[in-house]
């Protein structure tokens, strides 16, 4: 992987001190607001989150499968496994993280798409749940999908074959999945849409080469329809993450900026404000990962940090304008179940 570009860190120290205390003043306010919250604890490794369209349920991709949490009669919150029996695949450089299956997101409002994380480069598949509208009794097996796309195997297109599916988005174009197999091409793959039926998973778009930047992971739709993609960089180096914006229906780069943020792994705009959030795992430096609000004016990205979290992962907005983010989070010495949570932040904390 090549190195893209130096981290400017020539900042004075009166800026330093400035920006300090408007982060600890930041923190302070989105506190008042009432976020972020515990929503769910004791998940392994989640990576991926939706909110259904029209139940509100909300889906959780963790190591061991997709869980699902849901209102029950007497008003508490219910839990789930959806779908469970995923294979176990390792990530990450330094630090590794076990993953299972990795992006979700819906297809129409009765079948679920998950990019998969839990197969070798080259044998990784994405799959399409049936899902009813209430919570099942029993989960379902990992390898009962309804439709299996993929995989992309070593070829022309990618010397090793693609793996590791992290981000998922549904169009009216298609489903785009972005994968980290080939770090010379950066995929994101496309499966059209006929019917409410998935077609073929091919190459979409070779973001490395349009870009100049390693590894798409997080992807979100703007108001145009068009993709909008945190080009993830390398993960030893620091602030080399971009915001991309592709044409959904050509592929064309429309516009590449520069964010100085680490690691983005997650976008979406909420749909109460119109305003665009990322999730930046920060690998160089967990201690800076966080929620941050992006601004594009013109060619150019400001940021603003909502909240420090602890290994980020992903997001999804509900239909109130309420944000649920994934954490894989710090196992305490000698507690008890797993670290990872889903953090809710109410839409006045943002």
């Amino acid at each position: 992987m090549t190195a893209r570009r130096g981290f400017f860190l020539a900042l004075a120290a009166g800026t330093a001190i400035v920006a300090l205390t408007a982060d600890h003043a930041d923190a302070q306010n989105q506190k008042k607001a009432g976020g972020p919250r515990p929503f769910a604890r004791n998940l392994d490794n989640p990576t991926g989150i939706v909110v259904h369209p029209e139940t509100g349920h909300v889906f959780v991709a963790e190591r061991r499968g997709i869980v699902r949490f849901f209102k029950k009669e007497d008003g508490k919150r219910g839990r789930a496994m959806q779908v469970n029996r995923f294979p176990t695949d390792i990530y990450g450089k330094g630090p590794k993280y076990e993953i299972g299956p990795l992006g979700v997101a819906f297809l129409g409002s009765d079948h679920l798409v998950v990019g998969d994380g839990s197969r070798p480069d080259g044998e990784e598949l994405v799959l399409v749940y049936n899902i009813e509208a209430e919570a099942p009794e029993k989960p379902a097996r990992a390898n009962s999908a309804a439709y299996k796309l993929g995989p992309i195997a070593p070829g022309d297109d990618s010397a090793k074959g693609e793996g590791n599916f992290y981000g998922v988005v549904v169009t009216d174009d298609g489903i785009f999945i972005t994968a980290n197999g080939d770090d010379t091409k950066g995929w994101i793959l496309r499966a059209g849409v006929d019917g409410g039926k998935p077609g073929e998973l091919k190459p979409f778009i070779a973001t490395k080469q349009a870009v100049e930047v390693d590894a798409p992971c997080g992807i979100t739709t703007n108001s145009d329809g068009d993709l909008v993609v945190g080009q993830m960089g390398e993960i030893s180096l620091p602030g080399d993450s971009l915001l991309t914006v592709y044409d959904a229906k050509t592929g064309k780069l429309k516009s590449s900026m520069e964010t100085g943020l680490n690691d983005i792994v997650g976008l979406a705009y909420s749909p109460a404000t119109g305003k665009l959030y990322a999730v930046d795992f920060s690998w160089i430096d967990t201690t800076k990962g966080g929620l941050f609000e992006l601004t594009v004016e013109g060619d150019e990205v400001s940021t603003r940090k909502i909240a420090e979290l602890d290994k980020p992962t992903a997001m999804a907005f509900d239909a109130n304008g309420n944000l649920y983010v994934t954490v894989v989070g710090t196992a305490e010495e000698g507690g008890k179940g797993k670290p990872g949570k889903v953090l809710r932040f109410g839409k006045r904390a943002l």
